[in-house]
């Protein structure tokens, strides 16, 4: 299955630090030899500060107790430049630690530089030390201290590049912590900026949203809401372009969303002629299997997919996400996936069909005939399917389909809705472009 990793596509778009907990997963599920990915972290570590890490993974991989030379060296090095960056940040840190000092700053951030410079002879050199300090922390792996000093630096900051620099240190360190809420917060101010702030050019703003897109992927597959958000920022315009262009891998997770988010039809109809469109760029079981239920009606290839999609869910760090309970282990994205997929092969199939075979339905949804049976009665039991099951015969009867007209209504308005939202945005962005000229 490391035909599907797409670890190699993917790492390229992080902080060095963020590609660590994929090559943790990675040795957990071991798609590679062990030896590979000790190399592989020992080469992201020597772009690092962490070199007590690096000393024991090297410790692991030749497995001795003793290491190199330039690596006693380098953790000399570090040391000693932690101290001098230390004693650069003191007096601003001193500051920061006073709470009754701190309550004196205000919104406005001029009137802060000129207070903290008359009172407290603390000026633009104190600012930058904090940002380098703040930096060389988070390369040392203290993620905690590098979040605290990059809020305060960015709350006295007035260089918008080194002001939206810090950003990305504070989101990468938020995630690396798992503080999945501060990190949505983060992850919102960022594209934000993004959206708005003027770059030197379009493929610069193109590349910070793949960016972006790259690093929400942990917010969006830990936090409660994060199924749903991702369909927001991802299938936003801009953004589903700049995935077409440049990051077609991006594909899957929007597709696996989609799936366990089964009720945005409206986008979703869209979506499909996306995925007909890219299939030449980029295609995996999870795409191929969308395909299947709502392009080419093939309902065996359909089957097939989704066995190859619980593997892929399985081994994908993003996806395969285990959870424990006592003694008892479940990946809750491949359970919902494969519910949900059933559901799409099931809904799809009684659209062409009237009366289906219990056996016939049971083999396209990879279930026994008990199973299919009960996952069927289950489904009528709880509303979602409009059917009786008729015993006799062994076959499922469908009722004639009476179209939900409030349901329709709310997903007419919301498709209006996003059509005026990108009618707007066409207009406004003709008059900035006239009056620039």
């Amino acid at each position: 299955m490391a035909t599907y990793d797409l670890t190699p596509r993917i790492a390229p778009n992080l902080d060095r630090h963020l590609v660590f907990p994929l090559l943790e997963f990675l040795q957990e599920r071991q798609l590679y030899p062990e030896d590979q990915i000790f190399k592989s972290k020992i080469e992201l570590l020597s772009k690092t500060n962490m070199v007590d890490y690096a000393m024991d993974i090297h410790k692991s991989l030749y497995h001795t107790e003793d290491v190199p030379q330039d690596m006693i060296e380098r953790r000399a090095e570090v040391v000693a430049r932690l101290k001098a960056l230390e004693e650069g940040a003191a007096p601003l840190v001193a500051f920061l630690q006073n709470a009754n000092a701190v309550q004196e700053l205000r919104a406005d951030k001029q009137y802060n530089l000129q207070m903290l410079n008359d009172r407290f002879q603390i000026g633009p050199k104190q600012i930058e030390a904090l940002y380098q300090y703040a930096k060389f922390q988070f390369e040392c792996g203290n993620y905690s201290g590098a979040a605290d000093y990059l809020y305060q630096y960015r709350a006295l900051c007035t260089n918008s590049e080194r002001s939206l620099s810090a950003l990305w240190g504070k989101l990468a360190a938020e995630i690396l912590m798992q503080n999945w809420d501060i990190a949505l917060e983060e992850l919102n101010r960022l594209k934000e900026i993004i959206d708005s702030k003027s770059f030197s050019s379009p493929l610069n703003q193109m590349q910070s949203r793949i960016w972006l897109m790259h690093w929400s992927l942990f917010i969006f597959f830990n936090h409660d809401n994060g199924r749903t958000q991702i369909i927001d920022l991802f299938n936003l315009d801009k953004y589903l372009n700049a995935i077409q262009t440049n990051a077609p891998h991006l594909l899957r997770y929007l597709s696996t969303a989609f799936i366990v988010n089964k009720r945005r039809r409206p986008q979703f109809k869209d979506f499909i002629k996306v995925l007909q469109q890219e299939q030449q760029s980029y295609k995996d079981p999870i795409t191929e299997f969308l395909a299947c239920v709502y392009v080419n009606y093939d309902f065996d290839g359909a089957q097939k997919k989704m066995r190859e999609c619980e593997e892929v869910i399985l081994n994908d760090p993003f996806l395969g996400k285990r959870v424990e309970d006592s003694n008892f282990s479940t990946v809750p994205m491949r359970d919902e996936f494969l519910e949900n997929a059933r559901l799409f092969i099931f809904e799809t199939y009684c659209r062409i069909h009237q009366r289906i075979n219990m056996g016939v339905l049971a083999e396209k949804l990879n279930l026994n005939y008990e199973e299919a049976e009960r996952w069927i009665v289950n489904l009528i039991r709880n509303s979602k399917l409009d059917a009786k099951i008729d015993s006799q015969s062994g076959t499922v009867i469908m009722e004639p389909n009476q179209p939900n007209v409030y349901e329709q209504l709310i997903d007419h308005t919301k498709a209006i809705s996003g059509r005026t939202y990108k009618l707007v945005g066409q207009l406004l962005e003709h008059a900035q472009a006239q009056a620039a000229r």
